[in-house]
């Protein structure tokens, strides 16, 4: 049998097909580690299911996706089933359901989804949090200076011409005069809050990017050695391949995963290849940092 499911936030649809595709049975259960377990059991009273498409199972489906794996199913990421097929069938969930395992029966979904069970797990916890507290910190810096432009010409010519480090720590250093007009008390402990706020965010940041230094050349250390990769890099591009490696083919499917690979549109005698727009954008941003760095210090990549 094969298990499609298509995954909510509060509950999931799941389908059950038959190796001939016929469907023998579809339901709704609850998000939950007990309607995982309500949902595994069902299943199986239908007969072995041996491979699962997960439509989202990166998201909502992040949860039956480690609990399918752990009882050694094969999970495949299933893809929704676009427009055309939307606009000729209409949306359901039952029929998304059915979607998933049909595309997992007719070869059209082939990707394992990520086991998410190792230490990259751990690093994309990291990245997302870093990422989170150097983007809130950029807003707090802008509304800072945009601020300081509309402060009290004194407070403001005080303040001019100093960098944004020696800024910050003096805005921090504010005080709140009473005797002062209203307005400039209240532009001064503006300047004071966002310039605390941005102390804070910055040592969130340096304390996130510490420990997946740490994590990645505990784990990776070959990967850090190598010229022009440096943990950051390191971490986006294995974010994107996952804790269970093997689900990649080879390099070419790495290539691929990280659209670093051509694609080729020829048409008659004409054979031509162009970039690929598609795949993981941040990974191949990652590549594309690393060739960078390895064009100025690496010789066999200034030979190449």
């Amino acid at each position: 049998m094969i298990l499609g499911v298509d995954t909510h936030r509060d509950f999931h649809v799941a389908a059950v097909i038959s190796m001939t595709g016929k469907t023998l049975a579809i339901q709704s259960f609850s998000a939950t580690s007990t309607g995982y377990c309500q949902l595994a059991r069902w299943s199986s009273q239908l007969g072995a299911v041996r491979r699962a498409g997960v439509e989202g199972s990166g998201n909502y489906g992040a949860g039956l996706t480690r609990y399918l794996l752990s009882l050694g199913v094969d999970v495949i990421e299933a893809p929704g089933p676009g427009r055309a097929a939307r606009r000729r069938r209409g949306k359901s969930d039952q029929g998304d359901a059915e979607a998933a395992a049909r595309a997992v029966l007719s070869g059209r979904a082939r990707s394992r989804v990520k086991s998410g069970d190792g230490p990259i797990e751990i690093a994309r916890m990291y990245t997302v949090a870093r990422d989170s507290a150097v983007k809130a910190r950029t807003q707090a810096v802008n509304q800072l200076k945009a601020v300081l432009v509309t402060a009290d010409p004194v407070l403001r010519e005080e303040l001019a011409g100093v960098k944004r480090r020696a800024l910050i720590r003096a805005c921090v250093l504010l005080g709140e005069d009473e005797e002062t007009d209203p307005v400039l008390r209240a532009t001064r402990y503006t300047l004071r809050t966002l310039a605390e706020r941005i102390e804070q965010l910055s040592e969130q940041a340096r304390e996130l990017q510490k420990r997946l230094s740490e994590l990645i050349e505990a784990h990776y250390p070959q990967l850090c050695a190598a010229v022009g990769v440096g943990p950051q890099s390191a971490a986006v591009l294995l974010i994107a391949m996952g804790d269970n490696a093997d689900r990649l083919r080879g390099e070419a499917s790495f290539a691929a995963l990280c659209g670093a690979s051509p694609v080729e549109y020829s048409s008659g005698g004409r054979c031509h290849r162009r970039l690929n727009r598609g795949g993981n954008r941040q990974a191949n941003a990652a590549l594309h940092r690393i060739v960078l760095t390895r064009l100025r210090w690496d010789p066999r990549t200034q030979v190449y």
